[in-house]
């Protein structure tokens, strides 16, 4: 009888004991105050990671996955070219993209331009560039320079520093009414371009809307062009107009594309994008994934390219290269010029 009296006051104390002790902690989680508790960014990502695709009406998929591989340009340079390629001959109205690296003495010398624009995009180093009607200029890494060929145009472009200098160059068509305008630059350093950051994504606006802010670039040929860069388990949702061609370039990560289950994809892959209004993106990986979102407005426009000569027949090709060994119509200046 003894022992069953000292067991029940056993029970009874440890019952009382675990009392006390969770009411200590009780007391202690609510002496912190909840709405001064800070949660890191990486963690709101994180827990973003469950929350719906925004519902696009018709959400972009990838169509087509194209490996830019390395060849060789100009002068020594070398290039990894994802449009301009027989994988993907162009996509309207984009006519080439060339991920460069160039270093000294190789470069880009002399060289002649109709019936397109230019966008060069300095991603580390230096170009210097210089033309047949004075202009001269070096871009610095993160700086753009958007150059109208239109009628007509010889420049070279050099690397301006040692080492690797590295960019994107695109190639934009214009249309047929737009060939023969007279050339202009639109140069932005890298603090020219808008940008922004929010949840772990940063956005530079080359061209433009995206959340929120817009660039200052005039393009005659609607045209969106965007650099984004996301944080480790961080999304994007970007819309583009319907009706537009679009793709990617990766520059350094991966990702996945459209589809939140699809497979990561990475570096140096151009993605053409399928219709509909908008893209998603997620970073899945424990590294950055950097990447250009580019769209425009198709021209449905004959393309008839010679080299760096695009028009639309091969009579219009024949008279530019009439023009060019002639010096006339556009390149008078091509006479007596050869860069420094």
């Amino acid at each position: 009888m003894r022992a069953i009296t000292q067991v029940i006051i056993f029970l009874l104390m440890l019952s009382l004991t675990q009392k006390l002790f969770f009411g200590l902690i009780v007391k202690s989680t609510r002496s912190f105050p909840p709405n001064k508790t800070k949660v890191p960014s990486f963690i709101r990502n994180t827990m973003s990671e469950s929350d719906h695709t925004p519902q696009f009406n018709r959400p972009r998929l990838v169509a087509k996955k194209v490996l830019a591989k390395l060849q060789h340009e100009g002068d020594g340079a070398v290039v990894r070219r994802g449009i301009g390629r027989n994988e993907l001959r162009n996509l309207d109205p984009f006519l080439m993209l060339d991920d460069f690296s160039v270093s000294p003495p190789a470069g880009f010398p002399d060289h002649p331009h109709r019936g397109f624009e230019t966008v060069t995009y300095m991603l580390q180093g230096a170009i210097t560039h210089q033309d047949f009607s004075g202009h001269k200029g070096t871009i610095r890494t993160g700086d753009v320079q958007w150059m109208t060929a239109g009628r007509g145009i010889i420049h070279s472009e050099m690397p301006a520093g040692e080492g690797p200098q590295m960019g994107l160059q695109l190639w934009i068509n214009l249309s047929s009414n737009d060939k023969m305008m007279e050339p202009r630059y639109q140069e932005l350093t890298s603090d020219d371009i808008p940008s922004t950051e929010s949840d772990g994504v940063e956005v530079k606006v080359i061209a433009g809307e995206s959340m929120g802010i817009r660039s200052p670039v005039y393009t005659k040929t609607p045209t969106m062009y965007l650099d984004f860069t996301l944080k480790p388990r961080a999304q994007i949702h970007q819309n583009i107009p319907e009706g537009w061609n679009s793709f990617v370039y990766i520059i350094e990560g991966e990702g996945a594309f459209g589809s939140k289950n699809s497979s990561p994809v990475s570096a140096h892959h151009v993605l053409v994008l399928g219709p509909g209004d908008g893209l998603s993106v997620w970073n899945r990986s424990s590294k950055p994934l950097r990447f250009v979102l580019v769209g425009g407005q198709p021209l449905n426009e004959p393309v008839v390219q010679h080299g760096p000569f695009v028009m639309n027949t091969q009579a219009e090709i024949d008279q530019t290269i009439e023009d060019y060994y002639y010096s006339k119509n556009g390149f008078e200046n091509a006479k007596y010029w050869k860069s420094q």
